[in-house]
């Protein structure tokens, strides 16, 4: 187990000032089995005009305000206290289970009426930023999802080329990069490498979501840094019959477990971007987001204890 402390902030600042803005903020981390929070707090100068919270779609936590008034900066900070403790998400059971399940098996049980599945199908969809599968991307998938082969595994190979692949090259893209261009140049970051992921599973009729979140800013002693510490994370989580959602990390090749936080869940980036809005401003507007996550200072007392 590990209490970790996560702080996120987001500065913009208008040359010629901002007479009105209005935002969306998906900051807050889920709760779920292996993952609670403990503590939350959302800081934002100027003080919101209106402000409030709800849960969408997708069971994310979105927080709404705007500030009516005139700005030259608006700065958004989340504070967050989260446990994280990877064993409470999984069984030996379940685990048997989940590598069990052949991609064949699976494309039979999506047919079915169960709740879990109904739900599942809406990722195999097209979405916002993945409107097209290409040959390209399915001629790719393809090489890992046989048929007779278990889901989980071709899952866990499809993510292991990526990272080979595709070399992180921050700046290369921006949120409007075709997902073709990603894939010709075998270039992007972590929510690219996210999508490319998504967008192979979708073209082999299975279902996949992306995922937002964080990953631990300090590496273990003796380990390296790890890609994607200096912003928001993300990766992509597959639907296997019979046992439910599983993560990937095509970014740093690895299943995500404590040095992971989960945001949110969405079809792709749209749907859960950290900060989003309409301003009033004219002029150039720089944006610094700035995010660190890191062991509270409570793991000392559980270690003891």
């Amino acid at each position: 187990m590990v209490v970790f402390d996560l702080w996120h902030k987001t500065k913009y600042k208008y040359e010629q000032g901002a007479s009105f803005c209005h935002n969306l903020v998906t900051l807050k981390p889920k709760n779920f089995p292996g993952q609670e929070l403990l503590d939350y707090r959302l800081e934002i100068s100027p003080t919101p005009t209106e402000i409030s919270e709800r849960i969408d779609f997708f069971g994310n936590t979105i927080a709404t305000f705007s500030i009516q008034e005139n700005h030259e900066e608006l700065t958004v900070i989340a504070r967050s206290k989260i446990v994280r403790d990877y064993k409470y998400q999984v069984s030996n059971e379940n685990i048997e289970a989940r590598n069990k399940v052949t991609i064949e098996e699976a494309l039979k049980q999506l047919k079915g009426i169960d709740p879990a599945i109904i739900n599942a199908r809406q990722y195999v969809l097209f979405s916002p930023l993945i409107t097209k599968l290409s040959p390209k991307i399915k001629k790719y998938a393809e090489v890992s999802f046989n048929p007779g082969r278990s889901l989980y595994e071709a899952a866990h190979e499809l993510m292991q080329r990526i990272f080979i692949d595709f070399d992180f090259v921050p700046g290369f893209t921006n949120i409007a990069t075709p997902l073709d261009n990603v894939m010709n140049a075998k270039k992007g970051v972590c929510q690219d490498f996210a999508q490319i992921a998504i967008a192979c599973v979708r073209s082999m009729g299975l279902p996949a979501r992306y995922v937002s979140g964080y990953i631990e800013t300090i590496p273990p002693e003796g380990k390296e840094k790890l890609i994607g510490t200096d912003a928001s994370h993300a990766w992509f989580s597959v639907f296997i019959p019979q046992y439910g959602w599983v993560d990937f990390d095509p970014t740093n090749n690895q299943i995500p477990k404590d040095q992971h936080i989960v945001v949110a869940h969405g079809r792709d980036y749209y749907d859960v971007p950290p900060l989003k809005g309409v301003i009033y401003s004219t002029g150039k507007n720089d944006m610094e987001v700035s995010v660190d996550l890191r062991p509270a200072k409570e793991n000392a007392k559980h270690k003891k204890d």
